[in-house]
């Protein structure tokens, strides 16, 4: 089983800089590559911000996160992952944006570099199409936030060698993750399942069957779930759920994974849950209260 030393993160925002983070933590020498400098800075700030909370919570020590940093490093240049074992892509769920990156990669990588994709509603082979290694590609799907959330959904297409998914299973375990083995359909298993609850809490709330309060209120105490739909809606982001509607959508052609029309309102009108201020909630009170929507 080949070994994994060194590590490319494509993309350094929410879920980039959280993969980066456990991967330095986890002792790898990982270099993040993103599409300009100011960005780039950011994400790199925000990964030296997240591992200082962790030593003033006594997580870490001072010594273990400088060890950490000294293993990040970024870039802005596609060619500086070259040399890297294994390569993550997070960047936006697009697959020609994701393709071109992984057409120059092909070009520049040795030939036993792993690609990987963070992906969570585009088929893996959809990417690995595009490249001359398709058996040395997989998905590593990582959940939000990334050092915190356990599961990895590690993805096999029906061309992926199995010595490179064994090598990307141990990869996650070595993270301290918990992963699971999906096959290449759109959604893996959570999104499979969670994308099409997500949609019927927005269709129930069309319906009038209860308020956005009640409906999470319900979901809350009657399953024991953390969150309710409209809070984790927000949560995810109402842009970010249409876009991975529509793209299961067009897999399945189910109406179930398709966006409702008021999750088509609000992101039209800007409504995207918490990073907006304002979606199902209002987050511009402590605490959020629930929108009137006109329904």
């Amino acid at each position: 089983m080949a070994q994994i030393r060194t590590v490319g993160v494509l993309g350094c925002g929410l879920m980039g800089s959280g993969i980066a983070q456990v991967c330095v933590q986890a002792g790898y020498e990982t270099v993040v590559r993103e599409i300009s400098d100011d960005v780039l800075q950011r994400g790199l700030g925000g990964i030296g911000k997240q591992l200082g909370r962790a030593v003033e919570k006594g997580k870490m020590g001072g010594e273990d996160r400088d060890a950490a940093l000294g293993r990040l490093s970024g870039t802005t240049e596609l060619s500086e992952l070259a040399s890297c074992d294994l390569i993550i892509e997070a960047v936006v769920e697009d697959l020609e944006v994701k393709n071109a990156m992984w057409r120059t990669l092909d070009e520049v990588c040795g030939a036993n570099t792993i690609f990987a994709s963070n992906t969570s509603s585009l088929t893996i082979a959809d990417m690995a199409a595009a490249t001359r290694r398709p058996e040395r590609m997989v998905g590593l799907h990582f959940f939000n936030p990334v050092p915190v959330m356990k599961l990895v959904e590690v993805v096999k297409t029906i061309a992926t060698d199995p010595r490179v998914f064994d090598t990307a299973f141990e990869f996650a375990k070595s993270l301290g993750k918990e992963p699971i083995t999906c096959k290449d359909n759109s959604g893996f298993v959570v999104n499979l399942l969670l994308v099409p609850y997500m949609m019927d809490a927005i269709r129930a709330l069309e319906q009038g069957v209860a308020s956005i309060e009640d409906i999470d209120k319900g979901m809350r105490l009657g399953t024991g779930y953390p969150m309710g739909p409209f809070t984790l809606c927000d949560f995810v982001g109402n842009d970010t759920l249409d876009k991975i509607g529509d793209i299961m959508y067009g897999e399945y052609k189910e109406k179930r994974y398709a966006s409702p029309p008021l999750l088509k309102r609000m992101v039209s009108m800007g409504y995207y849950g918490r990073k907006a201020g304002k979606g199902f909630y209002d987050y511009s009170q402590e605490p959020a209260r629930p929108l009137e929507l006109g329904i």
